[in-house]
């Protein structure tokens, strides 16, 4: 079986939901998905619109199961929809991994990263009312994700590295089935 386009895309939805259903069981330990989500889906899906939908819907999912298992607030105010926003702009950025290779997926996922505390944290100082509207208030919001962008760019990494690489292994022996 060689991949044709809608195999590609099979196999991309069932990584990204994967992905997603990861992050309930590892929200206690702050392991989050959601940025390789976005890379990889802009990266590998070819219709546009679908590489926008699949991670905006599975994240959107998984908020939803948030707040029906009571493990966390999923729906929680406008940081979230800056952090939705964040995951669109980010599958924009996957569309520049023309060609897959692991310093290429490790360097736009460490931008990412940034990109993601920089705004997400900004966000939070901006619509959040915990930190005043002023330069103190800013810095203390990003100082205080600095610990979480630590364990953000170590996240994303990882599922980059399952994400790609478990689609680079289902390409590989899809592509060596087809010529045995």
């Amino acid at each position: 079986m060689n991949l044709n386009r809608k195999n590609v895309f099979i196999w991309a939805a069932l990584l990204i939901f994967a992905a997603a259903a990861s992050r309930l069981v590892l929200y206690p330990f702050n392991f989050s998905p959601i940025i390789a989500m976005a890379l990889f889906s802009g990266a590998v899906i070819a219709d546009k619109k679908y590489a926008f939908l699949l991670p905006l819907l599975a994240m959107f999912l998984s908020d939803v199961l948030f707040e029906v298992f009571n493990i966390a607030p999923g729906f929680w105010g406008m940081g979230q929809v800056v952090n939705y926003a964040l995951l669109a702009l980010i599958t924009v950025i996957g569309f520049g991994i023309q060609k897959p290779g692991v310093l290429r997926i490790a360097g736009f996922s460490i931008a990412s990263s940034i990109l993601f505390y920089l705004v997400s944290n900004t966000g939070v100082w901006a619509f959040e009312g915990m930190y005043t509207k002023d330069l103190a208030g800013l810095n203390a919001s990003l100082m205080a994700g600095l610990p979480f962008l630590k364990n953000g760019i170590v996240n994303d990494l990882a599922y980059c590295g399952i994400l790609f690489g478990g689609y680079a292994l289902i390409t590989h022996f899809s592509s060596r089935r087809a010529v045995a």
